[in-house]
């Protein structure tokens, strides 16, 4: 078995190169057939994994969920296709490790590298997103990703939180800090959706999550209807937020306990178009800003082979 490891030196802000000499030091010295890139960008990690994908059995990462997206994302083409029947490891060095925790993937580096020789593989849905990169209407960018996609708050919490406070507070404090100073600014919204054909309003809202995983951010889970989730995505909507309220939904959002009520609507489906009614909305998926409204979202056909932990 032949193995590609990407390292991103930028990620959990430049911290993560501590790490890199031990990760290879422990391919060399148990003999294992592999090459290594590190990369010049985040993008190049997309580059790179799209270059290589045929070449090697394994494609592992090692960064943060930014890296694990990009990298995610060279293994298909524009038509949602896989380039090889390979599969993606993970070696977890950023800041919020939300897929790792949703596939059992071991955080410790020396176990997520013995994760990783010793392979049990998994074939995980994808979710295929278009959208627009800029918010002037000049055309879609197609992308993929593995966690979630969130529509309004989530995008801005994302840049917010990326800035540098959760090198200071931790991923929880850091997060949570982000949500309520963003809440307190952010002004809500009100979008146009069609769920699997069906057409849908909604006032007033904060935030649109549209989730593969039960973890949308930073430990945020939604305890959606498991059979549901195995074949379709959920969408958590939460809106009509108050100060008078803002304490009990976090709470709510913290606890996974997510009802149907005013201030949340849980749905599942296999694809989703999202318009905005005034404003032009960010999106953001897997941890980082990606571009804006209009989107469409669906299940992608193929899926991807990870290896998992036990």
């Amino acid at each position: 078995m032949k193995y590609l490891i990407i390292l991103n030196p930028g990620s959990k802000g430049g911290k993560s190169q501590k790490s890199f000499e031990k990760i290879l030091d422990f391919f060399k010295d148990n003999q294992i057939n592999f090459d290594y890139r590190i990369t010049a960008s985040l993008q190049n990690a997309y580059e790179i994994s799209y270059a290589e994908n045929k070449n090697y059995d394994v494609i592992v990462a090692v960064g943060g969920d930014g890296t694990i997206n990009k990298v995610i994302n060279g293994f298909f083409d524009i038509e949602g296709k896989r380039h090889s029947n390979n599969a993606i490891g993970i070696i977890y060095t950023g800041t919020s490790p939300d897929f790792c925790k949703s596939y059992n993937i071991p955080l410790n580096i020396e176990d997520a590298i013995n994760n990783i020789i010793k392979p049990q593989i998994k074939q995980i849905k994808i979710g295929r997103i278009e959208f627009r990169e800029n918010n002037i209407n000049d055309g879609t960018k197609t992308a993929y990703f593995a966690c979630c996609a969130n529509i309004g708050l989530g995008s801005k919490l994302a840049t917010y939180a990326n800035n540098g406070i959760r090198k200071i507070l931790g991923d929880f404090g850091g997060t949570l800090v982000s949500l309520i100073g963003t809440l307190l600014s952010y002004r809500k919204k009100d979008y146009r959706l069609v769920v699997d054909g069906e057409t849908y309003i909604y006032n007033n809202v904060h935030n649109i999550s549209v989730g593969i995983t039960p973890y949308i951010a930073s430990g945020i889970k939604v305890h959606g209807n498991i059979e549901e989730m195995k074949t379709q995505f959920y969408i958590l909507i939460v809106k009509e937020l108050k100060l008078s309220n803002v304490l009990s939904v976090l709470r709510a959002i913290y606890t996974g306990k997510i009802v149907d009520n005013n201030n949340f609507s849980l749905l599942y489906c296999k694809e989703i178009e999202i318009y905005d009614l005034d404003k032009v909305s960010e999106v953001e998926f897997d941890g980082d800003h990606q571009g804006y409204l209009e989107c469409k979202i669906e299940i992608n056909k193929d899926g991807l082979d990870v290896i998992v932990g036990e």
